[in-house]
């Protein structure tokens, strides 16, 4: 049986949460999509050399709400909170609204070596600079399970070496359950462009197994008293159509 299922999709409302947190009719959802998948690459190309390893984006009509994850919060802030000026700016060219009210919050990742947005990249990076494949993903793993995660599962795809015929190699050490749901595997995938042709580097690192309640994010949702209400209200008009219906008949 081919492993072809991302381990994040798997678990989503299990261990992990949304990275879009906020609700829309049918008019709007193709069109906030759209925005926040056109967000996340301007921002990250913003950012390139701020290490960031995730943006959550919580929204709504009025209001959006960014999220950045970063191991270089102070690369993000930038000089006097410049950067931050910068975002809300390309934010708002996006979703082609000037009144649109932009805040960005940046969190910071405490340990870098277990993140595997983070690791991938690192390892991507090496490769591009023309280090060793073996060595890179070896130290990886080894400086992963220094900061306390139960397993690291690492895999480089491609020609290799600069080699003519492409292959995979990885390495694993530890546990890293991929069928068992409560696991928290965090899962990254990283295309390292070399001279001879990209590089895919996947990583996989299991922090431990989750019993009882999905953890809490380390942020609030700015727009979670918003989005609970529209979900009522929508709720409410659901059965009330259905009433109306019983009714008549």
């Amino acid at each position: 049986m081919g492993q072809k299922v991302s381990p994040n999709a798997l678990r989503l409302g299990i261990v992990r949460d949304w990275e879009d947190r906020w609700y829309a009719e049918r008019e709007e959802y193709v069109k906030w999509l759209d925005q926040d998948i056109k967000i996340r690459k301007a921002v990250l190309k913003q950012l390139d050399n701020a290490a960031v390893s995730k943006i959550d984006i919580e929204r709504t009509k009025k209001e959006i709400t960014l999220i950045i994850k970063t191991a270089r919060p102070a690369i993000v802030l930038g000089a006097e909170g410049k950067n931050i000026e910068n975002i809300a700016l390309t934010v708002k060219k996006i979703a082609k609204d000037k009144n649109l009210k932009v805040n960005v919050k940046v969190v910071e990742v405490k340990n870098p070596d277990a993140d595997a947005t983070l690791v991938a990249r690192w390892i991507g990076e090496q490769i591009t600079n023309r280090a060793s494949f073996r060595t890179v993903q070896k130290l990886a793993i080894r400086r992963a399970l220094k900061g306390g995660v139960k397993g690291v599962k690492t895999s480089v795809s491609g020609r290799l070496g600069g080699v003519e015929m492409a292959r995979t190699e990885g390495y694993l050490e530890g546990a890293v359950p991929l069928s068992t749901l409560r696991a928290n595997i965090d899962y990254a995938l990283y295309e390292a462009k070399t001279t001879y042709g990209q590089i895919g580097v996947k990583v996989w690192i299991n922090h431990g197994e989750i019993i009882g309640k999905m953890p809490k994010d380390e942020t609030k949702p700015a727009a979670e008293q918003d989005i609970k209400r529209r979900q009522n209200n929508a709720r409410r008009n659901n059965r009330t159509l259905n009433v109306d219906r019983g009714g008549r008949k």
